[in-house]
Parts: structure tokens; sequence; C-alpha cells
């Protein structure tokens, strides 16, 4: 039998994050090529989806809310540290992939348009930082946010192998990374709601097979039981 990886967060040793490091930088060649794409092509024609209510668009800009924002980057990096195998390692980024795919196609098939106003906070410490996050989400990736879903895949990955206490702070956190979305103004609610979605589906690849299952009785125990 194939021993686990040791659970908890630790150090997972140099070639651990080498392999994490090459699974890394496959996935963000193939995030660049598809995010970047998608947005070409649909720059290149006008047709445009309004994925809001008006109601939506009052929602003011709390540019504070760009810090947790950009932990984006920080749940991936922890998936070494969290993620002690090499097999668990590579079914995350495959889910990573297959979720950046899917979003892809979304973005092309539902090119939509954010009704919000280009984001801008005058006097704000986070105004560049707000400028920042939004030259990196370009103009018409929205439908699904893959921002969102991103996060959501990591998030419920770890929290397969995490304590009760460290579910409910991935939890809250995941929150609050949705909500960053739409009050920085990167994002509308359907975008969120399609996100969480997306992500919540590629978690569940992520962790297909994880550990093998015990072989079920076959119905002729069963009956022999009932029959003593």
């Amino acid at each position: 039998m194939t021993p686990r990886a040791p659970a908890g967060v630790g150090w997972p040793g140099w070639p651990h994050l080498r392999h994490f490091a090459r699974l890394a930088a496959l996935l963000t060649v193939w995030f660049a090529v598809v995010f970047c794409g998608a947005d070409w092509i649909t720059a290149r024609h006008s047709l445009r989806i309004h994925a809001y209510t008006q109601g939506e668009l009052a929602i003011a800009l709390i540019p504070v809310m760009v810090v947790p924002y950009m932990t984006m980057y920080l749940i991936f990096y922890l998936a070494p540290f969290v993620l002690r195998s090499r097999a668990d390692l590579d079914r995350l980024a495959g889910a990573l992939a297959r979720v950046i795919a899917i979003a892809g196609v979304a973005f092309v098939a539902f090119p939509a348009e954010l009704g919000f106003p280009p984001v801008d906070a005058p006097g704000s410490v986070w105004n560049s930082w707000l400028h920042l996050a939004d030259r990196l989400n370009l103009d018409y990736d929205l439908v699904p946010s893959l921002h969102v879903a991103l996060f959501t895949v990591c998030a419920g990955t770890y929290a397969a192998r995490a304590s009760s206490t460290a579910r409910a702070l991935l939890a809250v956190w995941l929150v609050v990374v949705a909500a960053s979305t739409v009050l920085t103004h990167q994002h509308q609610l359907l975008d969120v709601v399609t996100g969480l979605a997306l992500g919540a589906w590629g978690a569940r690849a992520a962790l297909v097979s994880k550990y093998p299952q015990a072989p079920r009785a076959a119905p002729t125990s069963v009956l022999n039981l009932e029959g003593q």
C-alpha cells in the first residue's frame, strides 16, 4: 500500500517545491493563453452582454477590498505546503487547468461587459492597486469570475484535509474574496455566482479518487446474512 502524504501544513522539501514550480509555470502559460486569447477574440467584435441589473450599479467602490482581492495569488502558492504528495498537486493542477478552459469557452460564448465605470479612487492609498487589478483583469473575461473560480478550487481542495477551524477560516476567506471582486468593481454578481459554481465543480474534480474506497460487499453476502 502506498503511504499517504502527511496531513497539515509543513515544509514540503525542495523536490516537491520544484515539482510545484513546474506545474505553476505550465498553469501560468495556459492561463495567459486562454484568458488573454478570449479577451482578444471578444475585442474583435461588437456583441456585448450586460449580465447585471441596474440596482447592482449602486454598489459602492471600496478601495481597501483590493487587498483581499489580491490574496488570490497567495492561496495558490500555499499548495505545496498543504498538498504534500505529487499526486495531490497534479490533481489540483489538472482541475485548475480544466476550470480555466471551461471559463475560456464561456468568455467567448458570453462576451459580457462590465456595468461599473472604470475604477478610480483619487486620494486613496489603494488607488494604484485598484488600477493594477483592473489591468490584470482585462476587459471582457467576466462570466464566470475566473478569480473566484480558481480561489474556490484551491480553498475547497485544502478544506478537505483541514481541521474544522482551518475550514472555517478558508470559508471566511472565500466569502471575503468573492465579495471583493464586486466591491472593487471588477465583476458583477452573476460573475461571482457562476465562478463559485465552476470552482465547486473544480474542487470536487481535484479530490476525486483521493483515497481508495473500501470494496462494497457483494449482494449475495447481504442476502446470506439476512437469511441466518
